[in-house]
């Protein structure tokens, strides 16, 4: 029998950083943001501890024009995708290397307020309408994408 493999990544946290968006050279479009991620537990002693994991998103195409439109700086979201691993030197000549996760899916789980929408707002209510369905068909499409190299 053969041997699988997987990578997928399921993340429910909070949004950090609000998503860039910028276009490759091949004219991709790509939104990073952090989110981060708590965990909560009690020692021995009775004492309640929490630790927060942050993580570096990457989204793409369709998937990265949407996370830019309707997420926010602490909003809660669900992320679907893989983790990916780049390496590269620096302008010192040192060796880098950064761990994402290459999101195919995203779902917003909080509700913007009145008072944090921007002007676009209406298109941003559209898209947030629209990002189950958008998300899951966009899943499909970013598995093409994935191997970009830009």
């Amino acid at each position: 029998m053969a041997q699988r493999d997987l990578n997928k990544v399921i993340l429910i946290g909070n949004i950090g950083r609000e998503p860039d968006l910028r276009q490759t050279e091949t004219g991709s479009a790509i939104s990073t943001f952090s989110m981060a991620t708590n965990t909560t537990w009690v020692n021995r002693d009775g004492v309640r501890n929490e630790r927060t994991e942050w993580h570096n998103i990457v989204t793409w195409n369709r998937l990265a024009e949407i996370c830019h439109q309707i997420i926010r700086k602490g909003d809660q979201v669900y992320i679907e995708g893989c983790l990916r691993t780049r390496t590269w030197e620096d302008e010192k000549g040192m060796r880098r290397q950064r761990t994402e996760i290459v999101a195919g899916q995203m779902i917003k789980l909080s509700r913007r307020s009145v008072e944090d929408a921007k002007p676009d707002q209406e298109q941003g209510q559209q898209a947030e309408k629209n990002t189950d369905t958008t998300s899951t068909n966009e899943s499909h499409q970013l598995s093409d994408s994935r191997n970009h190299t830009d």
